[in-house]
This record gives C-alpha cells, sequence and structure tokens, in this order.
C-alpha cells in the first residue's frame, strides 16, 4: 500500500510540474508575441508620423550641408531618422539612445557618436533577432540611407567585422563621414551573444 501512496503522490507532482510548465511557456510566448506586436505598432506609427513631417517640409532638396556646430542632443526615446537598406530589406525608425527601452522597440543611436546628418561616425544598434537580423547577409557596397527631416545621407558598406563588446573603438572618429551598425554576434546564439557585428559605410557624396 505504502508503494501505491508514493507512486500516486508522484504521479501528481509530475502531472503539477507539466502544468506548471506549460503554463510558464504559455506566459513566456505571449510576452514575446506582446512584445512584437508593440514593436510593430510602433514602427508603423513612427514612420507614419515622419512621414507626414517630411511632407510638412519645402520640396525636396539636396541635404543642407553637415553644420560644425554640433546639434542639440535629442531627448532619449526621440525619433532622430529613418535607417533604409534596400537590398536586405531593412526598414526601421531610429531613437536616440540605445538602452533596453529603446531596443525594445526601434535600432536606436548610440549616445557620444555623431548624430545622423552630422559630419563623423553614426552609431545605430539594434537586437540580432528583430530589426538588425538581415544584416548576417549584407555585402560590401551595400546601399544604406539614413533620413532625416533636415534630408537623406546615402552611405554605402565599406566592410563587415567581429569583435569584443570591449571594443569600442569601432565608434570612434574615422576622419570620414561614417555609419557604423552594431549588433550582437553570432545572429543565432541562444542567451547573451558574446561578440558584436560590425557593418562600416561610408557617406556617398552629393
Amino acid at each position: 500500500m505504502r508503494i501505491i501512496v508514493r507512486a500516486g503522490a508522484a504521479r501528481r507532482t509530475l502531472r503539477l510540474a507539466q502544468h506548471l510548465f506549460t503554463v510558464i511557456g504559455i506566459l513566456a510566448l505571449g510576452y514575446c508575441l506582446w512584445m512584437y506586436g508593440d514593436a510593430k505598432s510602433y514602427q508603423a506609427r513612427e514612420a507614419r508620423r515622419f512621414a507626414l513631417e517630411l511632407q510638412r517640409k519645402s520640396p525636396a532638396q539636396s541635404p543642407a550641408p553637415a553644420s560644425t556646430i554640433p546639434a542639440p542632443v535629442p531627448k532619449s526615446g526621440s525619433v532622430v531618422a529613418r535607417l533604409l537598406i534596400p537590398r536586405i530589406g531593412v526598414s526601421v525608425m531610429v531613437v536616440e539612445g540605445a538602452d533596453a527601452p529603446e531596443l525594445k522597440r526601434a535600432a536606436g543611436h548610440i549616445p557620444g557618436t555623431a548624430l545622423p546628418g552630422e559630419p563623423g561616425n553614426v552609431g545605430i544598434a539594434a537586437h540580432r533577432d528583430t530589426f538588425f537580423r538581415p544584416l548576417r547577409s549584407i555585402e560590401r557596397n551595400d546601399a544604406i540611407t539614413v533620413s532625416t527631416l533636415a534630408g537623406a545621407y546615402r552611405y554605402r558598406v565599406v566592410s563587415t567585422g567581429i569583435v569584443s563588446p570591449r571594443d569600442v573603438q569601432v565608434l570612434s572618429p574615422t576622419g570620414r563621414d561614417t555609419l557604423t551598425l552594431v549588433t550582437c554576434y553570432p545572429f543565432y546564439y541562444v542567451g547573451s551573444a558574446p561578440k558584436r557585428f560590425i557593418v562600416r559605410a561610408e557617406r556617398v557624396p552629393g
């Protein structure tokens, strides 16, 4: 009789554990779906606002020459640009800041680097499992456009690389107008990825 009781208790414990893990899995899936939907909704809403702001501007012209006077630092979370890489299907709004709250919904301009449209090295980061996953297919000479309310700035990819997270010199000024895209690497790594994937692009004149 004791053996039967113990076996029954073990089965009940196992069933309870199964139910618990099922509930945890459903909650985790629901949270991921909510995060994905929230990011998609944010991107669509901010893209519409950005397009409307551009329409309110004067007819399209070449971007004004970059000023040597630094622009005011935007508020964290505010939209600063739109990033397009047509060949690999990247189209994402860029906000100021590259911490968790900003990167949940958008690509983030890395503070301390040049702002989009300014001379220098513009640093933009995004998660490898959301907006920057297509970077795994990027190639040399791919065209990138960074659009701001002041104009559109075109870049061409010159190199890619893999670096340590501590290798922050990739964001240092290069002597040219440069765009540096940063995401985690490997792209399909489970957990906190140990490396960073870097795309370096240079401004195209005109």
